[in-house]
């Protein structure tokens, strides 16, 4: 249906972006011009009178434009209204009323509609004061192809384009590799590209290994194969003991057959299913689709464990640490956590839950809508649910406690790094630069970056050295042309931040992990775009030229240590360098110099990864590449016809023109490409 915008300021018609999923709903979006200096309850108190009674969806917003918190309402005039007065909130929501300078809606038909338009915008907009759904990658999902004569067993992640039969979602790709690996020995399934298998005229090396039944060369009829593709289907709905029991029938046939090799092939397919079976640990009796959730807090931090359930058998688990306000119950983090989880995948059947939600008929039918059948969400008391549930909630209450152990173990080592290094506090980000080459070939500039929860590979970069100005080998030059990238970018896209950065360089005997820090940063999920401390893998002359090249970029005050291998490149033997100081040594048995190490070996790693992958890459390329205007199909023409690009090189004009699809401009320009 078309949306009424007859109203809507320009600002609020940018900012309001429906999912296409929800594309059918109706709204409207109001909003008053910001009033400076003006905040609190007298601004919502005014958008207050113009509210309509129906459901919708309210953002608040602070004096900056940035948005504090979003919401969902069954009528937006109350719930608004309830921000209008200070007494009885908690601390979370009279900070918030305070700090609102400007508010806009939407309205929706439904309810339902208003919760799902408030999950996409909540994952979209991430406002401070609502729960956040840090880590939401999309789940692996197994496809049986169902486009070509022989269908393939493939992982598939993303939108469900291409035709064929989806089983999952699989808590991990390892469980999807695992699977696929023994379900390739238990069905012979091929799992290759269809180019791959078009081109094949002889059986691969997976066909000898006994993985594969060869489709491509006839090993084995379509007709056949597709009864083992139907096997493959039938155990991936659930009929797992009903295929080993035909399997073991086929077997026992064989044997009294004599047929001792065929029976040998029943009984390793017999023996893989039995190997995925038991990688799946709980198998429900009673459950044949669905999702489990336990919510636990502890520390100020909430854990919430899914496990996955399809066709009665344990596809998984996996935890999550949603970011949310200390003050929010587990069974408010749960409400808010599931409308975001499902804003994007396909709910179960069944929905268990650890916690009653205040709204779980209202989430149940917005799961329903979405899914066009109904979706069940309960919290069970009592039976074999009850005790799935005890379970994900054991494994909540684990990894909390895990993740609690390493955030203060970390906290600990960025602390000391701090003290280390002459900060004024605990820092939240390092990065850590490394450059990688051959004797100035293929040379690659890598960064890694370290905050709360350790490693954030999000955040890595890598840098292919471009300058043609440089020696090779200059380790200087390509440090330069690292940070002056690198720093250009953050000025560009992020000026402010190196204010905030810059505040850290002053030392303080004193750099106490505050409570402060911990809210500042409790996950990577939260680290800034600019350094605190930047770690560079050299000594004098790379921290002189890393100095030099900020210094031109008129930054001044950001923290720099060069870290020198020790005489033989010893680790625990690294000099530091800060300048205007001495050099100095961190004690051997120091945790912050195994840290550091821990860094410096990380950064080398991604670094040397980045120039093995470019040089090999450098190794397959064709020098019919390079050629504007030679794209794939002429590029084959002149491979068949010459052999070898090196043969193509040697060509006269009018030889080049004997191949087909070879003009007489374009084979001036191939020769003019090999003889300038």
């Amino acid at each position: 249906m078309a949306k009424d915008t007859s109203d809507m300021p320009a600002q609020a018609e940018e900012n309001v972006d429906v999912p296409d999923s929800n594309a059918d709903i109706q709204f409207e979006s109001n909003a008053s011009p910001r009033k400076p200096g003006v905040k609190g309850v007298e601004v919502i108190a005014d958008f207050v009178k113009r509210l309509p009674l129906g459901p919708g969806v309210y953002r608040m917003f602070d004096e900056n434009g940035d948005v504090l918190y979003v919401g969902k309402a069954r009528s937006l005039k109350k719930r608004v209204t309830s921000y209008t007065r200070l007494q009885g909130q908690s601390n979370r929501i009279m900070r918030m009323i305070m700090a609102t300078a400007a508010m806009e809606f939407v309205e929706t038909r439904t309810e339902p509609e208003a919760l799902l338009l408030e999950a996409n915008l909540i994952k979209r907009l991430r406002p401070r004061f609502n729960v956040l759904l840090r880590d939401d990658k999309s789940f692996p999902y197994i496809l049986i192809s169902g486009d070509h004569e022989a269908p393939a067993l493939i992982k598939h992640r993303g939108a469900r384009a291409r035709k064929g039969d989806y089983f999952g979602p699989f808590a991990s790709a390892g469980a999807v590799n695992d699977t696929i690996n023994a379900m390739q020995k238990a069905f012979l399934i091929r799992n290759c590209s269809d180019s791959y298998y078009s081109n094949r005229s002889r059986p691969c090396l997976l066909y000898q290994i006994k993985r594969c039944a060869a489709p491509c060369t006839g090993e084995i009829s379509i007709e056949d194969y597709r009864g083992l593709v139907a096997e493959a289907k039938s155990f991936l709905s659930g009929k797992s003991q009903l295929i080993k029991q035909e399997l073991a029938q086929a077997m026992e046939k064989a044997s009294e057959n004599l047929d001792f090799e065929q029976a040998a092939v029943y009984r390793d397919r017999i023996a893989a299913l039995s190997h995925v079976q038991s990688h799946q640990g709980i198998n429900p009796q009673g459950i044949e689709e669905a999702d489990v959730f336990a919510t636990y807090q502890e520390g100020g931090q909430t854990c919430v464990q899914v496990f996955f359930f399809r066709t009665g058998q344990n596809w998984g688990n996996r935890a999550y640490f949603p970011k949310a306000d200390k003050s929010y119950e587990p069974s408010e983090v749960l409400e808010s956590f599931l409308s975001q989880f499902y804003e994007d995948k396909p709910p179960p059947r069944m929905v268990l839950l650890s916690h009653d939600l205040e709204e779980r008929d209202l989430l149940a039918e917005a799961l329903s809508a979405r899914a066009n059948r109904k979706v069940e969400v309960t919290t069970p008391k009592r039976g074999e649910k009850r005790e799935l549930v005890e379970h994900a909630l054991t494994n909540a209450k684990g990894a909390l406690g895990r993740r609690l152990a390493e955030t203060s173990s970390q906290i600990k080592l960025l602390k000391g790094a701090g003290e280390a290094f002459g900060l004024n506090r605990m820092p939240r980000r390092i990065d850590v630069f490394d450059n990688s080459h051959i004797s100035g070939t293929n040379a690659v500039g890598g960064m890694i970056v370290a905050g709360p929860d350790g490693f954030a590979k999000g955040q890595y970069r890598k840098f292919n050295i471009k300058s043609v100005d440089l020696i090779p080998g200059d380790d200087y030059g390509m440090m330069r042309e690292v940070f002056s990238r690198r720093f250009a970018r953050l000025q560009k896209e992020n000026p402010e931040g190196y204010e905030q950065a810059a505040r850290f360089k002053s030392r303080v005997a004193d750099t106490q992990a505050t409570e402060e820090d911990l809210d500042t940063a409790p996950s990577n999920a939260d680290i800034p775009a600019w350094p605190d401390l930047v770690l560079i893998d050299g000594g004098k002359g790379q921290l002189s030229a890393v100095r030099e090249t900020l210094e031109e970029m008129g930054i001044t005050d950001l923290p720099l240590v060069g870290i020198a291998k020790g005489p033989d490149r010893d680790a625990g033997r690294e000099k530091f360098f800060i300048t205007g100081e001495q050099s100095f040594m961190l004690p051997e048995r120091d945790p912050v110099l195994y840290f550091v190490q821990r860094m410096r070996d990380e950064a080398h790693r991604f670094a040397i990864g980045s120039h093995r992958a470019r040089r090999k890459k450098a190794i397959v390329a064709n020098p019919l590449d390079e050629i504007a205007g030679i794209g794939p199909t002429r590029k084959r023409a002149l491979l068949r016809h010459f052999g070898t690009a090196k043969a193509v090189s040697k060509a006269g004009i009018e030889d080049l023109q004997t191949v087909s699809g070879i003009s007489e401009s374009i084979a001036t320009l191939i020769y003019n490409h090999f003889h300038e």
